[in-house]
């Protein structure tokens, strides 16, 4: 198995290796290189760039500014090992984005197909996607993405 690094944007410093994780499963990774963002640790990085180098994956990634980590009180109670993407429906101008529905999925590529696409489907509403971010903290995906139309 393959090892994934969050390297810093930070090109004077070497792109110092925030973190890493030995022998993860490539789906995984293809699930993260999905995401824009990557809550750790109460910190919201956004993702630059991906790379793909001998016997590693690189996910290139700046502190965000503009977005900060959200406490949700409701929402996923997801554990690595079951796959949980949030659907949020994101609103400019405020950091608390409303829980539309979570879907629980079995399969990786079920949920890379969720991530990657543009546009959702759900009870009857077609979304729209804004962004999407791996939560560590809370051990679920999530797709922010607004109504279409």
């Amino acid at each position: 198995m393959p090892r994934l690094e969050y390297r810093l944007l930070d090109e004077a410093n070497g792109y110092p290796v925030l973190f890493y994780y030995d022998r993860i499963d490539k789906d995984e990774v293809s699930l993260r290189f999905a995401c824009d963002y990557l809550v750790k640790g109460h910190v919201v990085y956004e993702k630059t760039s991906c790379a793909v180098e001998p016997g590693c994956f690189v996910v290139y990634v700046k502190r965000s500014h503009e977005e900060q980590a959200v406490d949700y009180t409701h929402g996923a109670t997801a554990r690595w090992g079951s796959i949980q993407i949030e659907l949020r429906e994101y609103r400019e101008g405020t950091m608390v984005y409303p829980l539309v529905h979570t879907f629980s999925l079995k399969d990786d590529d079920d949920a890379l197909l969720y991530l990657q696409s543009d546009y959702l489907m759900h009870d009857g509403r077609e979304w729209e996607k804004t962004s999407a971010e791996v939560d560590e903290d809370r051990r679920v995906y999530v797709y922010y993405a607004k109504p279409a139309g």
